[in-house]
């Protein structure tokens, strides 16, 4: 086993970036954690939350504004690595496996976003692409959001 919690998963490096904005935003606009689940392909994603309810759809696009604000200001993406017993006490660590070792990565995205992760990742938010919420649903505690990015890059949001 490498020194750090390398991933066996090669997720799409854009996809997987745009699943931190997503977490991100909804822990800054819900308070309600990251996603307990997810399913990262290339053309489209899935996370779930534990929720008490749907969204509407005005907080479906705040959402993708948000998320394509920071995708489009071009925040570096860059890694760095903590002992795993300080990790413990600022980060939930339950989705890394025990055998990652004493080094845990971190996963910036410029000051919008840090957590442990062992995925491969684009080099800024920039290279991503626009970010589109497909579709949510709601059910028992779980809300569900599905999404994809475009193959173009965004200047919509640009300052």
């Amino acid at each position: 086993m490498n020194e750090y919690n390398e991933n066996p998963k090669q997720y799409a490096p854009c996809m997987h970036s745009a699943e931190h904005l997503l977490n991100q935003t909804m822990v800054r606009m819900f308070d309600c954690g990251r996603a307990i689940s997810a399913h990262i392909e290339k053309k489209k994603s899935k996370c779930d939350y534990s929720f008490s309810r749907a969204l509407t759809s005005e907080e479906l696009s705040e959402i993708e504004r948000r998320v394509n604000e920071t995708i489009a200001a071009d925040l570096p993406i860059g890694e760095s690595f903590m002992e795993r017993t300080e990790a413990q006490k600022r980060f939930n660590l339950s989705r890394l496996p025990e055998e990652a070792g004493e080094n845990i990565r971190l996963i910036t995205i410029g000051d919008y976003d840090v957590c442990p992760c062992s995925g491969i990742h684009a080099a800024s938010t920039k290279e991503i692409g626009a970010f589109t919420i497909i579709s949510s649903d709601y059910a028992d505690g779980r809300l569900r959001i599905r999404f994809r990015i475009a193959d173009w890059r965004i200047t919509d949001y640009a300052d």
